[in-house]
């Protein structure tokens, strides 16, 4: 990874802060380097080979040959196990090049393997730890079977079996919409190990490690076959299929954890990679982005740029801020799997449903400006389609929005913000204290200190002045929302909560995206400097408007600051994320 340095120079390729006083990379990262110049019509992995192999529902072969050998796996692998993998924004950060190019892609060829290895990671013990590192650093993929069709996310139904057997398990049932089932080296299946009773227990289900899935091919047909491939219209690249059992025999050695520990395991993975997939995702907004500015700033209409008549600049600047948002929210939730352990199961699950969420309605609004291009499946700018296709599936994953949101309300009650607010590193590059998974909770503190950045700021005196224009209705919605979350009744806290609970919620994770926009825009550099105040006026008052929980905006003057960072970037050749880096593409 690239660390950032900050000074007050005007940015450049080489670069030190853009003019808002974001620091930049020093240098392109080597994933940016080796996929090249996406819109260049030669390069073979460039955007239009990787529409080619969506539309051919294939996975993305030239694409997998550089993440093959640039060894992304390592990236997925511990340090203490000989990888790359130290701090989960670090890793995002790393994985955006590939999301920004084909989310197909990045899904297919690793992602997937990461959710799986997590359970290794989280659960595994030192034999399974050091057979599954191997397995990663030799390029193998895994996969992770937890979803069965009739249950959907509710993997307290899974009925898949494990039933005992003499040194061992015999495997009973069906697992399907499983990525990579034909081409995995291995998988993590989860399994109903105790019968069924009339209602869940949480210790129903264990995790099971197959390491070498080429061995049960050669089982007979009636012990264990791949299912059929499902086709999908986002995501055409991944391959989804699915596995049959029927007394696949299993060694003891597979059991993950202990039996009846794969639910809590599988909850704690998920924190982790709910992290990576929502930070990841921000790359197809960022892509878009570009891209729609690019075709913008070259097409010409009533004698001048498309994008400078003002509803293409509004459109442009509005998911401009839409990405700094999502990304302020990933990155604090990454990396409060390191700082803040006992609280970032909720941040993660808020992340995973806003995230997603905030780059889909940005893709939709920057389709409105492609027009009918927004619907072709060739040309230089027919990925932004399938990247609006992709953004739906990447967004379900192995937990959809509405199972975030109910990781999430039941601890709103008892939200506190008497702790200390969360610190400044929860909120740049530094390196995190290494990653414990065993730290992670299944039920999250009470304190909540994201939250209580934004509390302390709005009672600050002075405050913050880009926070001074919307304080007061941030402050109503902050009381507002602890208020009503404390007068929710026990009923409404679980499956059988109503539309007006899960609201709140979603209210909750526009005031965590505010927090931290406000922790980003206060933390300071190495030389002192700290992030315009114009910004963060400008991201809260979107905030507001996509939330529609604060007054409307009427001053464009925000929404202008931020079109004329976007069009420096582009000028100098940056990403245009929350923490901006050298990129090998071309304006027009």
């Amino acid at each position: 990874m690239t660390r950032a340095t900050t000074t007050t120079d005007a940015p450049t390729a080489g670069g030190t802060t853009t003019p808002l006083g974001f620091p930049v990379a020093d240098r392109p990262g080597p994933l940016t380097e080796l996929l090249g110049d996406p819109y260049a019509p030669d390069n073979p992995t460039g955007y239009e080979a990787a529409l080619a192999a969506d539309d051919r529902g294939e996975p993305f072969a030239a694409g997998e040959l550089v993440l093959d050998r640039a060894g992304l796996n390592a990236e997925y692998v511990p340090a203490a196990l000989g990888g790359r993998l130290s701090g989960v924004d670090a890793l995002v950060r790393g994985l955006r090049p590939v999301f920004r190019l084909d989310a197909g892609l990045g899904l297919g060829h690793g992602l997937t393997t990461l959710m799986a290895a997590l359970n290794v990671w989280t659960a595994g013990d030192t034999a399974q730890r050091a057979r599954v590192a191997r397995l990663l650093l030799d390029g193998g993929r895994l996969s992770v079977a937890y979803h069965e069709l009739e249950h959907g996310n509710d993997l307290s139904d899974n009925s898949l079996r494990a039933d005992p057997a003499p040194g061992g398990f015999t495997l009973h049932g069906e697992k399907r919409v499983i990525n990579n089932t034909d081409r995995a080296a291995g998988a993590v299946v989860f399994a109903r190990t105790t019968p069924r009773g009339p209602r869940p227990t949480g210790r129903d289900h264990s995790l099971l490690l197959l390491d070498d899935l080429e061995r049960l091919d050669a089982l007979p047909a009636d012990t264990f076959r791949r299912l059929p491939r499902l086709r999908t219209s986002g995501l055409a690249g991944c391959r989804l299929g699915g596995f049959a059992f029927d007394g696949c025999p299993v060694p003891a050695d597979a059991l993950l954890g202990g039996a009846g520990e794969g639910t809590s395991v599988a909850l704690r993975s998920f924190q982790v990679s709910r992290c990576v997939t929502a930070g990841a995702g921000t790359a197809l907004l960022e892509a878009a982005l570009f891209g729609v500015h690019r075709f913008a700033a070259g097409r010409v209409l009533y004698g001048r740029p498309v994008s400078a008549l003002p509803h293409a600049r509004s459109l442009l600047a509005g998911a401009f801020a839409d990405l700094q948002i999502a990304g302020a929210l990933a990155r604090a939730a990454a990396r409060a799997l390191h700082l803040y352990p006992a609280a970032a199961g909720r941040y993660a699950a808020t992340a995973k449903y806003l995230v997603p969420k905030l780059v889909e309605d940005a893709l939709s609004d920057l389709a409105v400006l492609l027009g009918a291009r927004s619907y072709l499946r060739e040309g230089p700018y027919a990925f932004v389609g399938k990247h609006l296709r992709d953004i739906a599936g990447l967004s379900i994953g192995h937990a959809g929005g509405v199972s975030c949101q109910l990781t999430v309300l039941p601890e709103l009650p008892g939200l506190r913000l008497t702790g200390p607010p969360a610190g400044p590193e929860l909120f740049d590059d530094s390196p995190p204290p290494p990653l414990d998974p065993a730290a992670l909770r299944l039920r999250g503190s009470r304190e909540d200190p994201l939250l209580t950045v934004l509390a302390h700021a709005l009672d600050a005196a002075p405050r913050h002045p880009g926070l001074e224009p919307v304080a007061a209705g941030l402050r109503a919605e902050l009381d507002s929302v602890l208020r009503e979350s404390a007068a929710l009744p026990p009923a409404a806290r679980g499956v059988a909560a109503g539309h007006r609970a899960l609201e709140l919620t979603e209210r909750y994770a526009w005031l965590l995206a505010a927090a931290a926009c406000v922790g980003t825009a206060a933390r300071t550099g190495p030389s002192g400097g700290a992030v315009d105040p114009r910004w963060l006026h400008a991201v809260l008052e979107r905030i507001g408007r996509r939330s529609g929980r604060l007054a409307e905006p009427r001053d464009p003057a925000p929404l202008d600051v931020l079109f004329t960072e976007l069009q420096d970037r582009v000028a100098a050749g940056l990403s245009l994320d929350i923490d901006p880096e050298p990129v090998a593409r071309r304006p027009v």
